[in-house]
């Protein structure tokens, strides 16, 4: 039996309990939608659901890469909660490893978690979506548009994501299913500080024009744009990089930044 229906239906956010995920949960929560924050098993998603109401969010525990689970979990919640409007794809795993120190065995979880995982709860999504509409949103990254070091597997997932979404996006289009991608650049988040070496950080300040990594929020706000047909229906198919300037940024020296804050 469902509860009081939210007033813009119910969004899945998968990695729901911490980072980007979790700044999108209490943004969508803020304005007024069902949430449903979905992550691994473990203490940050169990602090999360002590502080949800169970009625217009909950916390579930889903391995994203279970065709089965997330088959029976996207259906039940569908039943209790829906209707389900909205899905946020922010589940990841990342690791900084070079090429010739890239074994299979990394490549193939880190494709399972951030490409199998977002097609089966995209795929899952559009089934209870369909006939009455809805959006999807995909983080990937500015390491699937550039080609970042250290990141072969991780690059080549998100980069699988962004194409992934663009033919989600043509055919879920006539069932009334909008598709789009974020693609983060550097972002303050605890997957991040935990890859990032002072060494990264300060390689990634320096590419970046707007001189300072990104907050989790800044994410947010371009999912809950991109999931409310009244502020992006005629949006679908699209990438956008929130990145700070980093992927169309060119060579930086530094010195017209001076003399533009000389004159």
């Amino acid at each position: 039996m469902k509860d009081a229906i939210p007033e813009k239906g119910t969004v899945l956010v998968t990695g729901g309990a911490s980072g980007i995920g979790l700044s999108v949960v209490d943004a969508a929560l803020a304005e007024n939608w069902g949430v449903v924050a979905i992550d691994l098993p473990g203490e940050p998603l169990d602090r999360l659901a002590a502080r949800l109401d169970n009625t217009r969010a909950r916390a579930v525990a889903l391995d994203v890469a279970d065709e089965g689970r997330v088959v029976e979990t996207v259906a039940q919640l569908e039943d209790e909660l829906g209707p389900i409007t909205g899905l946020v794809n922010s589940a990841g795993i990342a690791r900084d490893v070079a090429v010739m120190q890239t074994d299979p065995g990394l490549f193939r979880r880190i494709l399972d978690v951030n490409v199998v995982g977002s097609f089966l709860m995209a795929r899952e999504a559009a089934r209870v979506m369909r006939g009455r509409g809805g959006a999807i949103v995909n983080v990937a990254s500015v390491s699937g548009i550039k080609g970042n070091e250290g990141r072969v597997a991780y690059g080549a997932s998100k980069g699988a994501v962004i194409t992934m979404s663009r033919v989600m996006a043509v055919e879920l289009a006539p069932l009334g299913i909008r598709v789009n991608v974020i693609a983060p650049g550097p972002i303050e988040t605890p997957m991040v500080r935990e890859v990032h070496t002072p060494e990264v950080r300060e390689t990634w300040m320096s590419t970046v024009p707007m001189r300072r990594y990104g907050a989790p929020e800044d994410i947010a706000q371009v999912a809950l744009f991109l999931l409310d047909a009244s502020r992006s229906g005629y949006v679908t198919g699209q990438t956008l990089a929130v990145d700070g300037g980093f992927t169309i940024a060119g060579i930086m020296s530094g010195t017209a930044a001076e003399a533009n804050a000389a004159v």
